[in-house]
This record gives structure tokens, C-alpha cells and sequence, in this order.
């Protein structure tokens, strides 16, 4: 794996103060889509991952509070089920993401 090569990652969190709730679903609305409320879908590298980790550990309280990132494979085989991500006809370029979430049509 290059230190430069971006992959998907999942961050996952569960934050019990609504102040540290909001301030860290905001930060991570600007470098990834949100998949759920307190699931968000990042294409980044390992360089960006351990400033990404740097940040969120000034975020949150470590005692109170839990803040997962799991690595995706480059291409992983997505499945979903129930109500779509995204509007149909929405478009996000620059994510190696599949057709068909929610009608939306992606570019690499």
C-alpha cells in the first residue's frame, strides 16, 4: 500500500456530548460523505488517515466517546439495502464508488 494511494476507509462514531457530536460530524462532512449520521465513507490515503486520527483524538474525549476507522479494500463489493444515499441524478466525481446507490451516477 503507497503512503500516497487513496483507499476507503468507513469512520464510525459514537460521541455522548452533543457539542463533540456536532463538532466532529462537522469536520468529517468536509472530507467524506455521510453514509449515515455517524457513518462516514472517506477516500484517503495513509498520510491523510493519521492526520485524520491526529484531529479527531483533540475532538473527542477518549473516556466518554468511541471513534472507529476501518480500512475498505480498493474495490470493495458494496451491498446495500433500504432507502438510497443519494437523490437520484447526483454526481460525485474523484470516488471509486458503484452506480446504482440511490440512482446516483459517479466518475473516477
Amino acid at each position: 500500500m503507497s503512503l500516497y494511494e487513496p483507499y476507503p476507509h468507513l469512520v464510525a462514531y459514537d460521541i455522548s456530548d452533543p457539542k463533540r457530536l456536532y463538532r466532529v460530524h462537522r469536520y468529517l462532512k468536509k472530507l467524506g460523505i455521510p453514509l449515515q449520521y455517524s457513518v462516514f465513507l472517506l477516500h484517503i490515503t495513509p498520510i491523510q488517515r493519521k492526520q485524520i486520527v491526529f484531529r479527531l483524538n483533540r475532538l473527542i474525549d477518549p473516556r466518554a466517546d468511541d471513534v472507529r476507522i476501518y480500512p475498505l479494500p480498493k474495490n470493495p463489493d458494496w451491498q446495500w439495502w433500504g432507502r438510497p444515499i443519494w437523490m437520484d441524478g447526483a454526481i460525485l466525481e474523484g470516488l471509486p464508488l458503484p452506480e446504482g446507490m440511490g440512482g446516483a451516477k459517479f466518475k473516477t
